[in-house]
């Protein structure tokens, strides 16, 4: 079984992820910097409800923001999708072996 603490991180990372509004956030913060304002209005979403969803993408560790006078800027974090490339592969990974193995077994059966 899994560490509990090397879970949580790819926990809140599905959490963040789940979510469309905070996908599309993502898609145009992959494009550059955005300030909330500039993040919630192609949404149609009010500033408070954007500042919610960033706070769960802000947790998940996908984004990190800045402040500068009364603007938040908020870009991606640089290898935000590394833990979750390095547990996809993995587990690809173990599923290629299974199936070499069941075709190995297949071939043999033929034979």
């Amino acid at each position: 079984m899994p560490e509990a603490g090397h879970e949580a991180p790819l926990d809140r990372m599905f959490v963040a992820l789940a979510d469309g509004s905070r996908r599309a956030m993502i898609d145009q913060l992959s494009r550059g910097p955005a300030s909330v304002s500039d993040l919630a209005r192609p949404l149609g979403i009010a500033l408070p409800s954007a500042l919610k969803h960033l706070a769960v993408l802000e947790a998940g560790g996908i984004v990190r923001s800045d402040k500068s006078g009364r603007v938040r800027t908020y870009r991606i974090t640089p290898d935000a999708f590394a833990a979750l490339e390095a547990w996809i592969s993995a587990r690809k990974a173990h599923w290629t072996r299974e199936f070499d193995r069941l075709a190995d077994y297949l071939d043999g059966e033929e034979q």
